[in-house]
């Protein structure tokens, strides 16, 4: 079937082994509650089992609560899924993507994202839910601590981030709140690390580089 005709599903990596690590969860914690109740000489190796099984539950109830689709490509675009909502993308806003890359003394290294450099932000901004930008803005602390290691300036993203306050206005429409944030921090990440939005490679079932191979051709086929 041709790709213009053609919908592909992601289904992510991260939701493998989620069942297993809760059910191992909550036996390790019935087993450290059982050896509490047992006597004080058992008291440590209850408090590691606690341990071991509160973590366990804790990581297989967050691969649990993810969508079992992250990511639909269509004809018409790129559609993210999250857990707080949905990000449609469409092909003709999209100017390029890969994984972004950045200088760690003298080498350059690929973050674990896939990045999507827009045309113009402000179909995104009229498309996401409040919940979702609210989120993805949590989500994005780490990509502003590596755009604050690529800039000399750290003035230039201060007052950038700064910006984040105030409304945002892209072509003539008029942004506020979490709306404004989310298409200022979007617009700084653009200017530092290339891109606009980004995916964690989670997300996929596949590597970094064949999604970017399936996004192009997928690109390739809409012209």
């Amino acid at each position: 079937m041709p790709l213009n005709d053609k919908t592909v599903l992601v289904k992510p990596v991260i939701k493998r082994n989620g069942i297993t690590l809760t059910l191992l969860g909550f036996i390790a914690l019935i087993i450290g509650i059982a050896f509490f109740l047992n006597g004080s000489h058992l008291f440590a190796v209850g408090i590691v089992f606690f341990a071991l099984g509160a973590i366990s539950t804790v990581l297989g109830i967050s691969k649990l609560i993810e969508p079992e689709v992250t990511i639909k490509l269509t004809a018409e675009g790129l559609t993210y899924f999250h857990r707080r909502g949905q990000l449609f993308v469409s092909w003709n806003n999209i100017q390029r993507f890969d994984q972004p890359r950045v200088v760690n003394g003298l080498d350059m290294i690929s973050l674990p994202y896939i990045g999507i450099k827009l045309k113009l932000i402000a179909p995104i901004l009229d498309s996401i839910s409040l919940r979702l930008a609210a989120g993805l803005l949590t989500e994005q602390r780490p990509l502003l601590m590596t755009a604050s290691t690529q800039d000399e300036d750290l003035s230039t993203l201060e007052n950038q981030m700064s910006a984040e306050f105030t409304p945002f206005i892209e072509e003539g429409d008029r942004y506020k709140g979490v709306l404004a944030m989310f298409g200022h921090r979007t617009r700084l990440l653009g200017s530092h690390l290339g891109y606009h939005i980004y995916i964690s490679t989670d997300a996929l079932d596949r590597s970094g580089d064949e999604f970017i191979s399936l996004l192009n051709a997928f690109r390739k086929a809409q012209n």
